[in-house]
């Protein structure tokens, strides 16, 4: 019961809650105070005793798996809690389209779309951290969100960080964005020890705290690059307006540059929970669990431009910006199936943006996207061109048919 005086509780859903970006979010909500939420679902996949004890800690009304083998197992975890289970891939969507005044869309790859797409479409706020949406889909999320009157705020802290400083009235003032990158754990490398790093080494991120697959992205910087045309959507820029900067302390998260010569950054320790919590308090503000920034204990902060040579996915994700259309989900599916690749030791690392680039290459030109349906398909078709470019490198390499790159 709501006392008198006092604002209603936020209904509050969470797509991928036991990922990294959700559970920064759950750690968001429990510092929220009593009563400042209701949470409406959340969604998960394989971390079944995750996702059942977040459901059970917030009463959630229900919660997905998108596994829909793990259905029992969920059921039995929920069990006398009151939280309905479900599971599979549509109670996943199902979910996402259960009334919520704020929804964290933090389902890794185009896993995220549909689910996303059906939280957008009621027209409330969207919580954006899923980079696959706009990557693949941009113009269609877009769209939609001005059709259904839903207000998109960004979650990926460099996007959060533009948000936070974009002069929105005066958008025609803006001459570029400068994405901020740390470089990742290869910043420093030569080209030919790059060529041979493992995915035990990729996953090493010096700064954030990450999954393996987004801190591999971040190695080969494919995760700046989907920021590129990420950006570009989301901001309504042109290409040659999104710039990337290498910056190894990870402090400024970007910064907009603006025709009078003016460049304003926003800054703070690398936790996603800055963003995460500027997002759900927007257009407030308030205390978070967050480190203050201690600029005089830091010292100093070093900028360089990205090596174009060490880091291929920059210019890849450039070229897929100019092309537009489907070239941005034919990037992003490529990519997916190389960094699977990787990730099995079937592919070397330097492997991926090579596949990336000859799959851009096979399958352009790219018509604009119609439907998601558009988007699956093109999705199915680039992953199953790198796919079959994987499995020519193997048998290229002498290795057969199982084997794996040193």
């Amino acid at each position: 019961m709501v006392s008198e005086g006092a604002s209603p509780p936020r209904r509050v859903s969470i797509l991928g809650a036991t990922g990294s970006i959700g559970r920064s979010t759950l750690d968001i909500l429990r510092h929220a105070g009593p009563g400042a939420v209701e949470v409406v679902a959340l969604t998960g996949r394989d971390n079944i005793a995750g996702l059942a004890e977040a459901a059970r800690e917030f009463r959630a009304e229900v919660a997905v798996t998108a596994d829909p083998s793990r259905y029992e197992d969920l059921k039995a975890a929920l069990a006398g809690s009151g939280v309905e289970a479900a599971a599979g891939e549509r109670a996943v969507i199902e979910a996402a389209a259960r009334p919520a005044d704020w929804t964290m869309a933090a389902i890794v790859g185009s896993a995220g779309l549909a689910p996303t797409l059906a939280a957008l479409r009621q027209g409330r706020t969207l919580a954006l951290a899923n980079k696959e949406c706009l990557v693949s889909a941009g113009g269609l999320f877009i769209e939609e969100a001005a059709r259904a009157g839903a207000e998109l705020l960004p979650v990926d802290s460099e996007h959060n960080a533009i948000f936070q400083v974009l002069d929105r009235p005066n958008r025609a003032a803006v001459e570029k964005i400068l994405l901020t990158a740390s470089g990742g754990p290869f910043r420093d490398w030569p080209a030919e020890r790059i060529a041979e790093a493992t995915p035990e080494e990729a996953v090493a991120h010096p700064n954030w705290d990450m999954g393996a697959k987004i801190s591999i992205d971040s190695a080969s910087m494919f995760n700046k690059g989907l920021e590129m045309i990420e950006a570009m959507h989301l901001f309504a820029l042109r290409p040659d307006q999104v710039e990337v900067l290498v910056h190894p302390q990870s402090i400024v998260h970007s910064m907009v540059a603006y025709v009078d010569g003016a460049v304003l950054a926003q800054m703070g320790a690398p936790d996603m929970r800055h963003a995460i919590g500027h997002a759900f308090h927007h257009p407030a503000r308030a205390p978070l669990p967050v480190e203050r920034l201690d600029l005089a204990a830091i010292g100093a902060l070093e900028f360089r431009a990205p090596d174009p040579v060490r880091f291929p996915a920059l210019r890849l994700a450039r070229e897929a910006m100019e092309a537009g259309g489907l070239a941005g989900c034919a990037l992003n599916a490529a990519k997916e199936a190389a960094l699977e690749a990787f990730m099995d030791r079937r592919l070397p690392f330097m492997g991926m943006a090579q596949v990336v680039e000859e799959v851009l290459s096979a399958l352009s030109p790219f018509a604009p996207a119609g439907s998601l349906d558009d988007v699956f398909a093109m999705d199915a078709l680039a992953r199953a061109a790198a796919g079959e470019r994987i499995a020519a490198r193997i048998r290229a390499s002498g290795l057969g048919k199982g084997a794996a790159f040193a």
